[in-house]
C-alpha cells in the first residue's frame, strides 16, 4: 500500500471510530439497546417488565460513598416512543459524576393505558430507586427527575400530584424528586384562570386522562416546598405553548419555590433533541452544578457525549 492510500485508510478508520463514539441523534427505537448501560427491572405489571437503563460514572465509587442521580422519562404523548430519547443526556452526566438513568413506562400504543398509569409508573420508578439506592451507589436525597413533553409532565407529576399511586405500593417511600429538569413539559391539563388552553393541552377530558383533568395537572397542584425546577422550552412551541410553562413558573415563584424558565426564541416542540441539544444540556449542567450535583469544572456537552 502506498503512503497516500495508507493515509486515506487511516483517516477513514478514525472517522468510523469517531462516529461510533459519539451517540448522534437517531430514531428512538423500542425496545432500546444502549451499550454500556446496566439494565434493571423496577416494576412488573400485567405481564410487562418496566426497565431502567443505568449509566454509572467510570470512576470507582469509594466504599460507602453515594452519587447524585437523575432519571429521565421520554416524551410521546403518553402513547409511544422510547427511553433511548435521553441516552445522550445520561452518558454526558455520567461522564461528570452523576448516575444517569432513563426509564421505560407503560404507554397507550403498547399497553393500552391512560396517563394515570404513566404517572403511577413514574412514582413507582422513583420509589424503586430510593429503595435500591445503597446497592446502586445512589444518594436517595439527591435524586433528580427529568423528562420531555409528556415525560416532562410525568416528572412534574411526581413532585406535585397527590395520589395516582400504584395500588399496594409502599407509599412510605417518597416519590417526590429532589430536583426537576423539564424539557418542553406539558404542565397545564385543565382550565386555569387567565390561560388559554391550546395544542396538546387543549383536550381536557376525563376520558383522555383516566381521571378528572385537574387531578393530573401539575399547574393545579403547585404548593410551597416543591423541588427546585429548571424548565427549558421553545417560545415557538405550538404543541405545548410557552404561556403554559410561564404560568407554572409564576405559580411556583408565588409559593416560594425555585423555578428557572429558559425560553428559546423561534424553537418549536422537541427542539432540545437536535437543534439546541448542546445549549439545553449546558443549561441543565449549570442548574445541577448550582445544586451541588455536578462539579463546577466540566467539559463542554459536545465533548462529553463522546
Amino acid at each position: 500500500m502506498n503512503r497516500l492510500a495508507l493515509v486515506l485508510a487511516l483517516a477513514a478508520l478514525c472517522f468510523t471510530a469517531s462516529a461510533q463514539e459519539i451517540p448522534k441523534r437517531r430514531g428512538f427505537t423500542y425496545p432500546p439497546a444502549m451499550d454500556g448501560a446496566t439494565v434493571e427491572t423496577y416494576k412488573e405489571i400485567n405481564g410487562t417488565a418496566l426497565k431502567l437503563w443505568i449509566f454509572q460514572p467510570d470512576e470507582k465509587l469509594a466504599p460507602g460513598a453515594k452519587r447524585p442521580a437523575i432519571v429521565f422519562f421520554f416524551g410521546g404523548g403518553w402513547t409511544n416512543w422510547s427511553p433511548s430519547q435521553f441516552e445522550r443526556q445520561c452518558r454526558h452526566l455520567a461522564s461528570h459524576g452523576m448516575v444517569g438513568i432513563t426509564a421505560d413506562y407503560r404507554v397507550a400504543s403498547r399497553q393500552q393505558v391512560k396517563p394515570t398509569a404513566c404517572v403511577a409508573d413514574a412514582k413507582s420508578c422513583i420509589r424503586w430507586l430510593r429503595k435500591n439506592a445503597a446497592r446502586l451507589g445512589i444518594d436517595p436525597d439527591r435524586l433528580a427527575v427529568g423528562g420531555g413533553s409528556a415525560g416532562g409532565h410525568l416528572a412534574a407529576a411526581t413532585a406535585t400530584l397527590p395520589g395516582l399511586d400504584e395500588a399496594g405500593e409502599d407509599t412510605s417511600i417518597s416519590a417526590v424528586p429532589s430536583a426537576l429538569v423539564l424539557f418542553n413539559p406539558a404542565l397545564s391539563l385543565a382550565p386555569f384562570p387567565g390561560l388559554e388552553s391550546k395544542g396538546f393541552e387543549k383536550n381536557q377530558a376525563e376520558e383522555r386522562f383516566g381521571c378528572a383533568p385537574e387531578a393530573i395537572s401539575p399547574l393545579h397542584h403547585v404548593t410551597a416546598h416543591l423541588p427546585p425546577t429548571l424548565i427549558l422550552h421553545g417560545r415557538a412551541d405550538t404543541t405545548v405553548p410557552f404561556a403554559s410553562v410561564e404560568a407554572f413558573a409564576a405559580e411556583m415563584k408565588k409559593k416560594g419555590n425555585r423555578c428557572e424558565l429558559v425560553g428559546y426564541e423561534g424553537q418549536p416542540h422537541g427542539f432540545f433533541n437536535a437543534a439546541r441539544f448542546d445549549e439545553t444540556l449546558a443549561e441543565a449542567d449549570k442548574f445541577l452544578v448550582s445544586l451541588g450535583y455536578l462539579p463546577a469544572a466540566k467539559t463542554a456537552p459536545a465533548e462529553a457525549a463522546k
